[in-house]
């Protein structure tokens, strides 16, 4: 009588290569969401000093709430947790990752008087603000890590 299925060493060569490809697959999944935080968090703060330089231009004036200048969510800490909404001239909000809440990758302040200050904030060897901060530099929103730099925006109101 013959027997249908599979004999212990053949069960033992799959658990065997299943395992190899894990080793290997789970690294690279490490890496892609590394780089899907920092493509996002290079992307939010760009929107955040664009966002503020068209609501100044067809303003004149920063009043009013955060969330009416822009769609990105800014926290009112360091430590994120909640959500900045009442506008304060001069008082800093920060820009999180999203992934970790006590992760604050910038601090962004405006006065109402036109003038963003975005600051790149230390984050120790964290890869998502690093990368976030080389992205920053390259496209001029922030000069180097732990000093701000002041974005002048103008105008006096749209007319239509």
């Amino acid at each position: 009588m013959k027997r249908a299925g599979f004999t212990m060493i053949e069960l033992i060569f799959v658990i065997v290569i299943l395992g190899i490809l894990a080793a290997v697959a789970i690294p690279k999944l490490a890496a892609t969401r590394t780089d899907a935080g920092v493509s996002k968090m290079a992307s939010n703060i760009a929107t955040v000093v664009s966002d503020l330089g068209a609501y100044y231009t067809s303003q004149g004036t920063y009043s009013g709430n955060w969330t009416d200048f822009t769609n990105v969510r800014l926290d009112t800490s360091a430590t994120g947790g909640t959500a900045a909404t009442t506008y304060a001239a001069g008082t800093a909000v920060y820009l999180n990752d999203g992934l970790t809440a006590a992760k604050s990758c910038f601090s962004i302040s405006a006065t109402t008087d036109g003038n963003v200050t975005v600051t790149g904030l230390t984050a120790g060897t964290d890869p998502v603000c690093a990368g976030a901060h080389a992205a920053a530099i390259k496209n001029n929103i922030i000069t180097a890590v732990g000093t701000g730099k002041v974005h002048e925006f103008g105008g006096a109101g749209v007319q239509y």
